[in-house]
């Protein structure tokens, strides 16, 4: 939590009362959860950035990705029609990579490495 920007895709980081929670943007724009149950294999479509595997759950209204083979797994929702996902991806996946990974996905709908 201590390495999460302040910013991501010009919208500012505020402040929760949610431990293991971060926000960003007002109204939210991006739900991050550090913490949560990490998911079992899935046939969920799983992309690759910077060596972090995050399955794709791709809602009507948002979309909710979430670390694999990381135990405790981190959770982003948002509205990929406000914040794309590549930024999301690629600005976040520094932080979730400090939690060791302990499997990959067997199959990844794409591989990403963002400088």
């Amino acid at each position: 939590m201590v390495v999460l920007p302040p910013e991501v895709a010009e919208q500012q980081k505020r402040q929760t009362n949610s431990q293991g929670t971060a926000v960003w943007g007002d109204p939210a724009q991006l739900v991050l959860r550090c913490g949560v149950s990490a998911p079992p294999p899935s046939t969920d479509p799983c992309v690759s950035v910077n060596g972090v595997d995050w399955l794709a759950k791709e809602g009507e209204d948002a979309w909710t990705l979430t670390t694999y083979g990381r135990a405790p797994a981190t959770e982003l929702v948002f509205d990929p029609n406000v914040i794309p996902s590549s930024t999301v991806l690629a600005t976040l996946s520094s932080a979730a990579s400090k939690i060791p990974a302990e499997r990959t996905c067997t199959t990844v709908s794409k591989t990403v490495d963002v400088p």
